[in-house]
């Protein structure tokens, strides 16, 4: 290879260590998976039931609170009704008419766990909260309603059922809300209905409000942090809210129609979406605070205002979504509700990852149950895809390597005069059909679709969990072979990724293949190990695929070598020499002066 190929290739290289430097998840310390342990207790299932609420709630300080219609409604006694769906398993409780648990049955934590969504520090969410006539901001969180329904309710085939909880006013006016569940789904309505209210509520709105995030479900909490987002959708525009360093505070606000607000971690959603009412608002807010043992967390607190004008009766109705960050089931909405996944840089990558490599990762785990088998499939595809460039790449590269004595003779004769040096080595290259350039584009080509992997395994919820064999139990995050006493200076690796190694190696077999120049040994070698450095963060499964097309170019490689052993280089004929291609720029070079 002639300083412009291997200007090519130093430029991909610089150009995947600064997308991998700026995308790579730290590796996860110790100290995370004990923040991850801490994040992921699970308390004994609460079956429903009722308490006394505590003394300090029966206090007169609640007149105070909450004015003259709705005191007496600070003490009472809590009820909780179980709703239990195929899907799901949530806790309501009167003391708010709130969602205090919600389960899903079908995901499990890191270690093992159920998955619980809602904070249990959290009183509950979903709540409502207005302004009196005489100067009160009622959060009805904190009031104690009257449940039209008692103990557990289960859902089997089409079932839907309501749920309502009725707050009475001292003016004898009620605020009634009502969940409304359906088996098989994820997402439920909210209804609330203010009756005889009219001069009870003031400023002409109120607000649905769910304040204390999702809690977090994976092993690496600082991982999980860098998911976790707050988003708004309006007219086709979507913002993102995201507090990403400790103590960081950030608020958007949104004047107006929103389609729905959301908030996600790494693979859960919770979205409200209004439905009979247009919003007059929507407000987020995030705050990223620092954990025990070095972990982090960010939560974030939605708003969605609604008008109220006042009438003796009126209604709106909320959309609740909760549940996994599932591609299909949010784009059914057919609201941009998907857009709250990652899947790379919308104008290249993102397209590769929804229109490519879900769809077929799905039909193919339709007959194929486990995702390393579907992925060396994937990497099969896309070498039979990319097989004429690549063929023509390695043709191209062989007989660069048999080029290399001629070479040689032209760097001597001509040291001492680079421009003629170069002139005359790339009338070779044209000669004899040589394009030092070819082996760049598979690359180039290859790079949208390891950057759409890369956020795929990361972000896909049906790969979350997904194993292989052995060692590789989960292919959405690094896989560990082994760990050093050490961590590698700069950086940071300590927990070592077999798919990693055998992606350097397979790739020091390739460059011990295709360099041949001896100015270029330190290639050899120093290619192989940063690849393994930097790739050893990386999802296993974009490892597995990579380690696998390796592979497979190692056969094409020694395939093409086998076939073309021993074959005469030839000069290529006139026209062919002028022809051009893809890069066929190289065949305009100027000719040297024969004066000269």
């Amino acid at each position: 290879m002639d300083r412009q190929a291997i200007a090519g290739f130093v430029l991909i290289f610089i150009i995947l260590m600064v997308w991998m430097y700026l995308n790579a998840p730290p590796p996860p310390a110790p100290a995370e998976r004990a923040k991850a342990d801490s994040a992921v207790v699970t308390p004994p299932k609460q079956e429903p039931t009722e308490r006394m609420a505590g003394q300090e709630e029966s206090t007169p300080t609640g007149k105070d609170r909450f004015g003259r219609f709705f005191s007496e409604r600070a003490a009472g006694r809590e009820k909780m009704i179980l709703i239990e769906t195929d899907l799901y398993r949530a806790v309501l409780s009167s003391h708010g008419a709130v969602v205090k648990e919600w389960e899903l049955k079908n995901f499990k934590t890191w270690r093992g766990d159920p998955v619980q969504l809602v904070d249990y520090e959290s009183p509950g969410e979903l709540g409502v909260r207005f302004m009196t006539a005489d100067g009160r901001l009622v959060d009805t969180k904190e009031l104690y309603f009257d449940p039209e329904q008692r103990g557990t309710i289960t859902l089997t085939g089409s079932d839907e059922r309501e749920v309502r909880f009725v707050l009475p006013a001292s003016n004898g006016g009620r605020l009634i809300k009502t969940f409304r569940f359906r088996n098989g789904a994820y997402d439920f309505d909210v209804d609330v209905e203010f009756d005889r209210l009219g001069d009870v509520v003031a400023n002409y709105k109120y607000e649905f409000a769910w304040e204390s995030g999702l809690r977090y479900t994976e092993r690496n909490s600082i991982e999980e942090s860098g998911f976790a987002e707050a988003h708004v959708y309006a007219a086709g525009e979507h913002a993102v809210l995201n507090a990403s360093s400790v103590g960081e505070e950030v608020k958007k606000d949104h004047q107006g129609k929103v389609d729905w607000v959301a908030m996600n971690t790494k693979y859960f959603v919770m979205a409200m979406l209004p439905k009979s009412v247009e919003t007059s608002a929507a407000y987020l807010e995030g705050t990223a605070h620092a954990a025990p043992d070095k972990g982090l967390v960010e939560r974030y607190g939605m708003i969605l205002e609604l008008p109220f004008r006042g009438n003796a009766r009126e209604r709106s109705t909320i959309s609740v979504y909760f549940g996994p960050a599932d591609y299909d089931i949010l784009s059914s909405y057919n609201k941009g509700l998907e857009n709250v996944i990652y899947l790379g840089w919308t104008w290249i990558v993102r397209p590769i990852s929804v229109y490519i490599m879900l769809p077929l990762f799905v039909f193919l785990h339709g007959f194929i149950p486990n995702w390393g088998i579907i992925l060396i499939i994937f990497a099969i595809i896309i070498k039979i895809v990319l097989h004429p460039l690549t063929k023509s790449s390695m043709t191209s590269m062989r007989k660069m390597q048999a080029l290399q004595p001629k070479m040689e003779e032209i760097r001597e004769k001509y040291k001492d005069d680079p421009q003629k040096m170069n002139a005359q080595i790339m009338n070779l290259y044209r000669e004899y059909g040589v394009n030092p350039a070819g082996g760049c584009l598979p690359l180039l080509l290859q790079f949208p679709i390891l950057i759409a992997l890369y956020n795929v395994f990361r972000a896909a919820i049906e790969l979350r969990q997904a194993s292989f064999f052995w060692w590789i139990n989960d292919l959405s995050v690094p896989d560990k072979l082994f760990t050093l006493p050490f961590k590698i200076p700069l950086f940071g690796v300590q927990e070592v990724s077999g798919l990693a190694l055998l992606m350097g190696i397979t790739t020091f077999i390739q460059q011990k293949m295709s360099v041949k120049d001896p100015r270029q040994k330190a290639m050899v070698w120093m290619m192989p190990v940063m690849m393994t450095l930097l790739f050893n963060g990386f999802p296993a499964g974009l490892n597995l695929y990579y380690f696998m097309f390796n592979l497979l170019s190692i056969g094409q490689q020694m395939y093409i070598n086998r076939q073309h052993e021993g074959e005469p280089l030839r000069k290529v004929d006139a026209k062919k020499k002028n022809r051009g291609g893809v890069f066929g720029k190289l065949g305009d070079i100027p000719r040297i002066n024969k004066k000269t």
